[in-house]
């Protein structure tokens, strides 16, 4: 399988033109990490060195194609000596399929700090390698993130808390060294975070099957982090309902910060069709 340096290794095929490339996938569409990753590299090629990227907010428009490359249309907003704001449209056959606007700050401002207490939980060396584990399916997608330690905590291994509707925990990293550069950090945790967040809203309908898809994507980046540590995906799905659901996610470090936060929402049709976590995959018949 493909390294995540090589999914992320978009081409400048003009001054603002980026083409990301395509690799065999065992999925019928584009996965929205890889796409939303791509984009966001994209969005850095034209940025000056002191700006790190501070929030993205995107929306999956069409199904991509994932046996083709996308090329990324990048827009320059705006220039300003605190924030630079960029606009990315990613195109398959003329026609966009994704839209994303990202946000970039100096980050040397003094300002007030605070966060939430990182939730009491299992450690991610005392649960099973997830691509060990699981049913056929579960194994076929996870081949495909092979680069990527994937580890959901059991349910009856959680806190739960009786206010929150739907709750799932992810224990989650990079199997493979990544480069110092912040930003090699941050384009690797916008493909990560599309990984099982939809999953949250299916965690309290296990009888049921569903098909996810993302609709939008928001992420905040915090704090510094290394995408080759753990990091803990706390996740939640405050409400779902006319065929979509809204999935929340906060990513600690085993340290305790708060790194990151994600917002989406995804299709949550009940449908008949094998998938996994929603996510449909090819058969022989596809």
């Amino acid at each position: 399988m493909p390294t995540i340096d090589e999914i992320l290794r978009v081409e400048r095929i003009e001054t603002d033109i980026f083409r990301g490339p395509a690799y065999p996938s065992v999925l019928r569409r584009t996965f929205g990490g890889q796409v939303a990753g791509q984009a966001l590299v994209s969005a850095t090629r034209t940025v000056p060195v002191e700006f790190g990227v501070h929030s993205l907010h995107g929306y999956f428009l069409r199904p991509g194609n994932p046996d083709m490359p996308t090329v990324f249309l990048v827009d320059r907003i705006r220039d300003g000596r605190s924030f630079v704001t960029r606009r990315v449209t990613g195109v398959q056959n003329g026609e966009a399929i994704f839209s994303m606007s990202a946000s970039f700050h100096v980050g040397t401002d003094e300002g007030i700090e605070h966060q939430d207490r990182m939730p009491s939980v299992i450690g991610p060396e005392e649960l099973a390698d997830r691509r060990d584990t699981g049913t056929d399916d579960d194994r076929r997608l996870f081949a495909e993130w092979e680069n990527f330690d994937i580890r959901i905590v059991p349910r009856d291994q959680m806190e739960l808390s009786a206010d929150l509707a739907a709750q799932q925990r992810v224990w989650f990293r990079y199997r493979h060294r990544l480069p110092d550069d912040y930003v090699s950090h941050v384009c690797v945790l916008a493909y990560m975070s599309d990984m099982t967040l939809l999953g949250s809203a299916s965690s309290i309908h296990r009888d049921e099957r569903v098909q996810s898809a993302s609709l939008d994507h928001a992420m905040w980046f915090l704090r510094p982090f290394r995408a080759d540590e753990w990091l803990l995906y706390d996740q939640n799905s405050p409400a779902a309902g006319h065929g979509r659901a809204l999935t929340q996610g906060r990513l600690f470090d085993q340290r305790g910060r708060l790194v990151a936060a994600v917002t989406q929402e995804g299709l949550a049709r009940i449908i008949g069709d094998p998938s996994v976590q929603g996510i449909p995959m090819k058969t022989e018949e596809s």
